[in-house]
């Protein structure tokens, strides 16, 4: 067992990704705190308790777990679950961030509170976590940090709030792992690929079947998305991440999804325009002419316009 010692948060561990992230590192030997108020998918207010379960189920396996039911969205009360973590078990080693909603509109259609509700459990949440914690790991001169980012941050239809958030974690991740390197604390993201009751239905499977009679997905990809994609392939990456030899892994971003792990690459200047002099000015003439041609040309288009006619209906 490679985390014998460590005490763990895990939020939004009491189902999918979050619920296997907590079961692999209790059988890793860490102590898991399991953070799960027990909301549906939008983060409407249920009865379930879906983290007494989990950690009845850790227990009963010989492992060591505490239920917690705030939302990570309260920022006193993200206080208080780090801080009473550190009073029971004299310490905090691991943070991993899972928990999220989703309110899935076109941006017209998108409510205030439907955007404002997505960035306060995903970027802001993530945010109130670190916050927390890192004051204590600093003491310790030790951590391990995991931020739940999506592929979304690249932009994905019917979601710019959680492509906010996810964008906003990506970074935020990478501005923690150039703060807390001294400390010993490591912060990576990550880009799972998985089939939880957060990112599939039936609304979800009939988006992609429209995209592949559309000629917008191909055959392949979409066999591979209709494959059993289950979240206890994404736990092992968070294990290792959380492990003294990945001390040197750090501002990483990863994408999971199944048997593939892959990393991003970005924030480099991919092309340039250069005026003869440092101190010339384009003019709006030029750059009509530039940036198409020279700038922008053979790149593919964000949103081909088959792409846009496919979506313009929902």
């Amino acid at each position: 067992m490679h985390l014998n010692g460590r005490v763990a948060i895990v939020t939004g561990a009491g189902r999918g990704i979050g619920r296997e992230v907590a079961l692999l590192l209790a059988r890793q030997g860490a102590t898991v705190v399991v953070n799960d108020p027990g909301v549906g998918r939008g983060g409407e207010t249920t009865e379930e308790r879906p983290a007494d379960e989990l950690v009845n189920e850790i227990l009963k396996a010989g492992g060591r777990a505490k239920a917690n039911y705030d939302s990570v969205a309260d920022y006193q009360k993200t206080g208080v679950l780090v801080q009473n973590t550190v009073d029971e078990f004299g310490k905090l080693d691991i943070l991993v961030n899972v928990a999220g909603v989703l309110r899935e509109r076109m941006i017209w259609n998108m409510t205030e509170e439907d955007f404002d509700l997505v960035i306060a459990v995903h970027l802001k949440g993530h945010w109130n976590m670190c916050h927390h914690a890192i004051k204590h790991m600093r003491k310790e001169n030790y951590g391990r940090i995991v931020n739940f980012a999506s592929d979304a941050f690249k932009g994905s239809v019917g979601q710019c709030n959680y492509s906010a958030a996810k964008g906003g974690i990506v970074s935020l991740t990478r501005a923690i792992a150039r703060e807390t390197s001294r400390y010993d604390i490591t912060s990576n993201a990550l880009c799972p690929s998985a089939d939880t009751r957060m990112t599939v239905n039936e609304a979800v499977k009939a988006n992609r079947r429209r995209k592949l009679e559309a000629g917008l997905m191909t055959q392949a990809h979409y066999d591979r998305t209709t494959r059993d994609r289950g979240p206890e392939y994404i736990a092992p990456i968070v294990g290792f991440l959380c492990t003294d030899e990945a001390r040197d892994v750090t501002g990483q971003n990863f994408h999971v999804e199944r048997g593939m792990l892959h990393t991003y690459y970005y924030g480099e200047e991919q092309r340039a325009l250069h005026k003869a002099s440092d101190d010339g000015m384009f003019t709006v003439d030029e750059l009509m002419e530039l940036i198409p041609n020279s700038l922008l040309a053979g790149l593919p288009a964000i949103a081909p316009k088959q792409m846009q006619q496919a979506e313009a209906a929902q």
